[in-house]
């Protein structure tokens, strides 16, 4: 990192000063005053969707004039509304829709709209040659294909921060980053941003995860209703507190997400005289998941707990019907006890799949939210053969109200809603159907702390009917504060079932186990 000289404090390299941005009656952000990038820092805003966070970020960059207020970058006022004055400034941008050109190569990518040329002639050796000195500048190895489109979304990124640096960029603004990277991709792009930062560069980031700005950020402000709450050291935040300032309250659901176990609307009966609503018996599927045994309660809600790789997408995909080559028994209210070994079949015996991709493999993203809930379930809602729209709009609405959907907004097309209400209404949709058992692989990501909020209590109201849920989730608070077992995981392999009526089940103790299972595996081996 850079220093100041002693005895003054740095200057801010990007101030925002009573900066105000009106939509139509909307107002988006309010008077906001603050150091939005500092050299030699990563600077996070965090918030709910319509906090302001990335409406500052655009402003900044020329992108969105603000209705008032004004912008200095190194202490000289910007002229506002202007993306070129802005990166003459040194500001440069980098959205989570990106604006690489896939059929180009990675350098001419990362010169375009500024080549090295000589009398009308790319000088391409040399692009290839910068490219490469500013892969070992930033510690990455350098692209082989001609094709860009042919990259990793992480790969592209870094050809977006490499464009940054060519046109001599000071700061560097990040919208959503990581959305849409694996986790080992969000760890390299971070490894990154820590050496732009320790080279003296000003960055600013947005971003939903909250254990990643908490571990990779210098500073962190809260946005709320387009106004700042709060803003300290990362260090001096914790998850929960950050949770409650971009709330304005501690909610359940909030509570939840932080690890907090609440009280189940309905608690499960597990007595002698329940009888389990599914019992898996030695489910394997080759390379991915082994021997897996447990069973499912009326009313439970079943957490599988196990690192990246650890089989819980596997465990999912078996009991949903998409892995035909799992073995072992699954035994439901309904007749049949092999695995399920099409969607069709699982759907038959009350299995249903809540997948991760809501937008590639849940929703018909042309339709309205109303289709989306009824979607294969049309029974009751017809007349002479015809679907009726009047009995159609009635039983979305009857679903979609207990998940907190705004049954008003039933009629637009579930493209133009938010990810956390996409997701609402895939819920709605099992809760529209009659099957007994949710199978949810990470039903909260991608949605900002407000929508996690509420899809985890509808979750819960959901379970509360009498039906089950297993989730699976990356974030091990989430499945600490819904699940009222736990299974966890390691290499597709059961270490072991939780329950949290007889003792108290943290993130500390399933880390403790899945890693103490590995240091075990790796001990056999040695």
């Amino acid at each position: 990192m850079t220093s100041s000289p002693q005895g003054s404090a740095p200057t801010p390299y990007i101030q925002l000063v009573d900066v105000s941005r009106s939509f139509g009656a909307t107002k988006a952000v309010r008077d906001v005053t603050m150091d939005l990038a500092e050299r030699g820092k990563i600077h996070a805003l965090v918030g709910e969707n319509g906090a302001g966070k990335s409406t500052c970020l655009g402003i900044a960059a020329g992108r969105i004039p603000p209705s008032s207020g004004k912008v200095l970058v190194n202490g000289v006022e910007l002229e506002l509304g202007s993306p070129r004055a802005s990166k003459r400034a040194g500001v440069h941008a980098i959205y989570q829709e990106l604006t690489i050109v896939p059929a180009i190569s990675p350098e001419a990518n990362v010169f375009l709209g500024r080549p090295i040329a000589s009398k009308g002639w790319l000088r391409e050796s040399e692009m290839r040659a910068e490219y490469e000195r500013l892969c070992a500048k930033l510690g990455v190895t350098p692209a082989v294909t001609g094709r860009s489109g042919s990259l990793s979304v992480a790969d592209q990124q870094v050809l977006e921060i490499m464009r940054a640096l060519v046109s001599e960029a000071e700061a560097i603004l990040l919208d959503e980053p990581t959305a849409s990277l694996a986790h080992a991709e969000r760890e390299a792009l971070y490894v990154t941003l820590h050496q732009l930062r320790d080279q003296g560069l000003a960055l600013s980031l947005v971003s939903h995860n909250l254990e990643e700005v908490l571990e990779h950020s210098d500073d962190i402000t809260v946005c709320r209703d387009g106004a700042i709450v709060e803003r300290r050291p990362a260090s001096a935040w914790t998850k929960r507190e950050l949770v409650g300032a971009m709330l304005g309250k501690q909610t359940h659901g909030a509570e939840i997400a932080a690890g907090t176990r609440g009280s189940r609307p309905t608690s499960p009966d597990r007595g002698a005289s329940v009888k389990p609503l599914m019992v898996v018996d030695s489910l394997s599927s080759p390379g991915l998941i082994e021997d897996l045994s447990f069973e499912l309660y009326p009313g439970e809600i079943l957490g599988i707990a196990g690192l990246v790789g650890s089989g819980r997408t596997s465990l999912l995909r078996a009991l949903a019907g998409l892995d035909p080559s799992a073995t072992g028994t699954v035994t439901t209210s309904e007749p049949g006890d092999r695995v399920p070994q099409r969607v069709r079949e699982a759907r038959a015996r009350g299995i249903a799949l809540l997948p991760e991709d809501r937008k590639g493999q849940g929703l018909l993203l042309a339709r309205d939210g109303a289709d989306n809930i009824t979607l294969g379930e049309w029974s009751g809602l017809s007349k002479y053969s015809f679907l009726n729209s009047q009995r159609l709009g009635a039983a979305a609405a009857e679903a979609a109200a207990p998940v907190g959907f705004n049954v008003k907004r039933l009629g637009e097309r579930a493209a133009r809603l938010s990810g956390g209400n996409q997701q609402k209404l895939m819920i709605a949709r099992w809760l529209h159907t009659t099957h007994s058992v949710l199978l949810a692989d990470e039903p909260t990501r991608g949605v900002d702390v407000g929508a996690k909020a509420e899809i985890l209590v509808a979750l819960e109201k959901v379970v509360a009917q009498g039906r089950s849920l297993i989730v699976v989730s990356s974030e091990l608070e989430e499945v600490v504060g819904l699940s009222d077992r736990v299974l966890v995981i390691d290499k597709g392999r059961s270490l072991g079932i939780l329950n949290a009526a007889e003792q108290d089940i943290t993130v500390a103790l399933l880390l403790q186990m899945i890693f103490n299972a590995t240091d075990s595996i790796a001990d056999s081996r040695s």
